[in-house]
């Protein structure tokens, strides 16, 4: 898969030092699968909460962080949407949150 973008992540663990490792490991694990639809990514990722045919949420660092992905199964990308700890992800409507493109 292609992910889209990777600026997000460098973004976040720039300031959460603890998830960089994590971070790292997800995006070159996630790079090496071509899923076709979500059942073959819950497959994978197990611990991955399908939210609908294109919305996907990761637990990071032992579920410290939430990150939440858009994912185009046809195109093979992966939009990273958003990534913050579990107290900002309980505030959010996950299904609503929309990918912003970075500069």
């Amino acid at each position: 898969m292609r992910i889209i973008s990777r600026k997000i992540l460098s973004d976040f663990y720039t300031i959460n030092k603890d998830s960089e490792h994590q971070l790292y490991a997800w995006y070159q694990e996630v790079s090496k699968y071509q899923w076709n639809n979500p059942n073959e990514l819950k497959l994978t990722f197990r611990n991955s909460s399908i939210i609908n045919d294109k919305r996907v949420v990761f637990n990071i660092c032992g579920n410290k962080y939430r990150l939440i992905v858009d994912i185009e199964y046809k195109l093979k990308i992966i939009f990273i949407v958003w990534i913050g700890n579990h107290k900002e992800y309980d505030n959010l409507n996950v299904k609503e949150i929309k990918y912003v493109k970075n500069n």
